[in-house]
């Protein structure tokens, strides 16, 4: 209380804190949810996340419920939306190059990869591929296609190599037992 009023003396207040700030992570929608309803305002951002997964732009547009005719638009008019746009086919080569060599390192793989297709695939958009890694890499672009020339190269010799392991497994214990018996032969 004060002694002059007698009134008690206001409360100080405590200083104010900042709240932390929270990061705000973007979820991408479920193809059905996508379809469903107005196009969100973040379609751009859910659409360059399936392109990098995917690789396929009408299946990523499909998606978010953007029609194709719509992305390409964007995608003419929007130089950062472009740029992007490479950055997450870039991402997307990378993912299928990552698949197949997995694919190929494995001795019992999950799934089934059609590698021939695949490697067709990498070897027609190597040129692309090539830019974009110069680009952000400030690599030479003779230096990127050396380096993907030789990836698609090894990626090839492994498949044959794989192909005749399988090929020796399937046969392997009937051609054991024929040495076998023959190398018995030769003894006596």
């Amino acid at each position: 209380m004060s002694k002059t009023t007698g009134a008690s003396a206001p409360a100080k207040r405590a200083p104010a804190t900042k709240k932390p700030r929270t990061t705000i992570v973007a979820i991408s929608p479920e193809p059905e949810e996508a379809a469903k309803g107005p196009l969100s305002k973040h379609w751009r951002t859910y659409f360059l996340a399936a392109l990098a997964e995917t690789s396929h732009v009408a299946l990523s547009a499909e998606r978010v419920g953007a029609p194709l005719t719509l992305v390409y638009k964007v995608r003419r008019e929007d130089a950062k939306f472009r740029a992007r746009w490479a950055a997450a086919l870039n991402e997307g080569y990378e993912h299928l190059e990552l698949e197949v060599l997995a694919y190929l390192r494995s001795p019992e793989p999950d799934s089934r990869i059609d590698v021939p297709a695949a490697l067709r695939l990498l070897a027609a958009h190597r040129d692309t591929v090539a830019r974009q890694r110069a680009l952000g890499d400030d690599m030479d672009e003779a230096e990127v296609l050396d380096s993907i020339d030789s990836f698609i190269d090894e990626m090839r010799e492994r498949s044959a190599a794989n192909d005749k392991v399988i090929a020796e497994t399937a046969c392997g214990g009937e051609e054991a037992s024929f040495e076998e018996v023959g190398d018995e032969d030769a003894d006596r």
